[in-house]
């Protein structure tokens, strides 16, 4: 829960400083920078990041919500489109306020409030980079790993198919020479006993 502001509201009543807010933060989405008063800008800070925590949301209760603060359509279509999408990989600090010294009218002391949309830091960049590499490269290595692992498969299938193939011919073919054998066996055994009675 946020803290209450101290001291008193900006402009006359509530409504007054509700509208107030609600201009700023639709002035510094279109221009994506502002100058104001710093107590205007320290105001601003933690309304304008609401808003852009609703926006990185994205859905339609959100942009509604947003809808009901800001009623220009053109700036809220820009915060949910280009801001949030900048600023996606940021978890808080949507904005910085740079004091710029005082006013020359009136002394007030002035400050610069503007949208952070440069990346989070170089080396959290260069870390996301490499992490999405690296994945890209598992995805390619698993997707050339299942070509082979399928062209593993199909051959160890195939080959107790061929050798469940071929033993059915090997043993036709081990039968028709074993009753060959066996009459060369028997021609050979009745021809030394035919020569015998020749002999004699």
């Amino acid at each position: 829960m946020p803290t209450p502001t101290k001291g008193p509201r900006l402009g006359g009543g509530p409504a007054h400083e509700r509208l107030m807010l609600a201009n700023l933060a639709a002035a510094l989405f279109e221009h994506k920078r502002i100058t104001t008063t710093v107590t205007k800008a320290k105001r601003l800070k933690p309304y304008a990041e609401r808003l852009v925590t609703f926006a990185k949301r994205g859905d339609l209760a959100s942009r509604r919500r947003v809808l009901g603060l800001i009623s220009n359509k053109g700036v809220v279509h820009e915060l949910f489109t280009d801001i949030a999408q900048a600023v996606e990989n940021r978890d808080g600090g949507y904005t910085r306020i740079t004091k710029i010294g005082n006013r020359k009218g009136d002394n007030a002391p002035m400050a610069v409030i503007e949208l952070v949309l440069e990346p989070v830091s170089a080396k959290q960049a260069v870390v996301a980079e490499a992490t999405s590499a690296a994945k890209r490269d598992a995805d390619k290595k698993e997707a050339a790993a299942a070509p082979a692992a399928e062209a593993e498969v199909a051959e160890t299938e195939a080959v107790p198919k061929a050798e469940a193939a071929e033993a059915p011919k090997a043993e036709a073919a081990e039968t028709e020479e074993a009753p060959a054998s066996a009459e060369e066996a028997t021609e050979a055994a009745e021809k030394p006993a035919a020569e015998e009675k020749d002999a004699k």
